[in-house]
């Protein structure tokens, strides 16, 4: 029995069911909008580290082994970056 064989008579589905139609427009559509909003939210998430970065005295970034120039070359980081 071939490879392909064996997985289609195991009921193993490599790629779930596609829904069709109106339905499978909106799920498409929600997970589109899931992903953007995750992406959204790390690029976020991001920032506000680099931020407390900036925030830091020397005795805190010393702590965890970082030099104030890092960490202002860090912070001034576009959020993209």
């Amino acid at each position: 029995m071939s490879t392909i064989e064996t997985i289609r008579y195991t009921g193993i589905e490599l790629v779930g069911p596609r829904p069709s139609g109106r339905r499978g427009f909106v799920s498409r559509i929600v997970h589109v909008v899931r992903s953007l909003a995750q992406q959204i939210d790390a690029l976020i998430e991001r920032r506000r580290g680099r931020m407390a970065l900036l925030e830091m005295t020397d005795d805190q970034l010393r702590d965890i082994g970082v030099s104030r120039g890092d960490a202002h070359r860090e912070g001034i980081r576009r959020f993209w970056d």
